[in-house]
């Protein structure tokens, strides 16, 4: 007999009255500080202003949160939500005796994605700087970041695998009774696979590219593994059923493309 993980891990780790402090959100606002840090350094190496850093994080964190809710909103629920306009951004949900605090349950990486391309462009815009110049450095922290909020799904039991028979299936015990691709696990050591590769080439090819090819190269590892990994994930939606491809792999697909023409295009110094 095959021994399955069984995974009921509790999301909540503490609740006051309808307030509750979940996993997710640890681990969403762990991956800002941890990269906010990483950064630093960098910034500090190459003598730019931490003025840009602070402002920056600014520009990206509201980017990122705002694009990540909007995104699962018009990508996923808009059918829900054309008749809910107050939960689109406000953290609540009807319910039949009015409405209860719930938390954003529903955000969308590619949504995010371009939260934070907007981002960036306006913060480039107001400090007259290149934005390729900050979407390269962005583009060293993305992928950590993005694997700690995968693992803040697998602490929801969320975005769950297909049915699997391999030995490390996972039963996620508060969906159901069936082993499942750890999914969430695949692609945050994607991610963490990607953030190694496009920090070890900044060190090595910084002066040697135009701004925008590590942007490209970090693109190109995370939408191409999200794109694979979708294969084994169970459909977010029921619309996705009848789709050759579903929502998230239609939608990495113009990311893939846009980081191989960035990698092609800046991989050699004026």
């Amino acid at each position: 007999m095959l021994n399955y993980i069984h995974w009921n891990i509790e999301p909540e780790i503490f609740k006051i009255g309808s307030i509750a402090i979940r996993y997710y959100s640890l681990l969403f606002v762990g991956g800002l500080i941890v990269s906010y840090y990483i950064l630093k350094k960098v910034f500090i190496k190459e003598n730019m202003p931490l003025e840009w850093l602070d402002k920056l994080f600014i520009y990206v964190g509201v980017g990122t949160v705002l694009g990540a809710r909007l995104g699962h909103v018009f990508f996923y629920e808009w059918y829900y939500y054309k008749n809910h306009m107050l939960e689109i951004l406000l953290p609540i949900h009807q319910t039949t005796s009015g409405y209860e605090f719930s938390g954003f349950q529903g955000l969308a990486s590619h949504g995010a994605a371009i939260g934070i391309v907007l981002s960036v462009i306006l913060f480039a815009l107001v400090q007259k700087k290149n934005a390729l110049v900050f979407f390269d450095k962005i583009a060293l922290v993305i992928p950590l970041a993005g694997a700690m909020v995968r693992f803040g799904n697998l602490m929801n039991s969320e975005i769950i695998g297909k049915a699997t028979n391999l030995s490390f299936g996972f039963i996620f015990e508060r969906v159901d009774e069936i082993p499942r691709h750890p999914s969430q696990l695949y692609e945050a050591l994607g991610y963490v696979f990607t953030f190694v590769i496009v920090m070890l080439a900044y060190r090595r090819l910084k002066d040697k590219v135009k701004p925008g090819f590590f942007l490209g190269l970090m693109m190109i590892g995370i939408f191409t593994a999200r794109f694979f990994i979708e294969f084994v994930k169970e459909n977010q939606e029921s619309f996705e059923n009848d789709m050759a491809f579903n929502m998230g792999q239609w939608l990495s697909i113009p990311f893939v493309l846009a980081g191989i023409a960035l990698v092609v295009i800046m991989r050699k110094k004026s």
